[in-house]
């Protein structure tokens, strides 16, 4: 009886180790299928286990279209806490420095030789800066900067304040003011409104003018008229 039991349990063991290797084989077998999931076949190339002097695809073939390929693995975003200790020798921020005192090291010991507190050395480095008077002091002069806000009010601001109004009844309330040119003592001058040429008749040769209409080319007046397209006389 107790032969027997033992050999009933001695072969459960064996069963379900083999199934376990069974299915560490198959979960191992479907990781390398989503792994190789790029070595699929497309409607254009054959992949490797597709091969197409074989009657049918290899297994590997079916088990890659059925399985979906490894999705990317995400960076761990590492915690802005990690880089304060290297942070400090690209000047980029100046470091916090508590007001407690930090605690000692373990197992570290202070490097022989003549070297300063590391705490000493990054206060003097990272000290706060204090120009003297000639460094603080603007290179352009009082002067110069109130030239510059006037030229800059200048352009910004407007040059009248009258509002601009294009309408015709706008000036109707207004009195003319005519210019000294035209309301002189010696009277309203003709010339540059009913002629713009000075005309002396004491000095004409003849006693007629000029003529302002000159006649028509008669060569200019045959254009068109007695010759064609072509260039025949018609």
């Amino acid at each position: 009886y107790y032969r027997k039991e033992l050999q009933e349990y001695t072969e459960m063991k064996e069963n379900e180790e083999k199934r376990k290797d069974l299915e560490k084989k198959e979960k191992e077998k479907k990781y390398q299928a989503r792994k190789m999931h790029y070595l699929l076949s497309t409607e254009q190339i054959a992949g490797i286990y597709n091969s197409p002097f074989r009657k049918s695809p290899d297994p590997m073939e079916l088990l890659l279209r059925k399985s979906k390929p490894l999705s990317h693995r995400r960076q761990q975003i590492k915690s802005p806490f990690a880089y304060e200790l290297y942070d400090w020798p690209t000047c980029t921020r100046p470091p916090t420095f508590s007001t407690a005192q930090p605690l000692p090291p373990i197992g570290r010991q202070k490097p022989q030789g003549p070297f300063r507190d590391t705490a000493e050395v990054l206060r003097q480095r990272y000290k706060p800066l204090e120009p003297t008077l000639r460094v603080a002091a603007s290179i352009s002069s009082p002067l110069e900067k109130a030239r510059e806000e006037m030229k800059r009010e200048e352009w910004r601001n407007r040059i009248h304040d009258n509002e601009f109004l294009p309408f015709s009844s706008y000036h109707k309330n207004e009195k003319y003011d005519p210019s000294i040119h035209r309301s002189g003592k010696y009277g309203q001058e003709t010339y540059g409104i009913k002629h713009f040429r000075e005309v002396q008749p004491k000095k004409w040769v003849v006693d007629k003018d000029f003529q302002t209409v000159l006649p028509s080319i008669v060569l200019f007046e045959k254009f068109g008229k007695t010759y064609s397209r072509t260039g025949q006389i018609v």
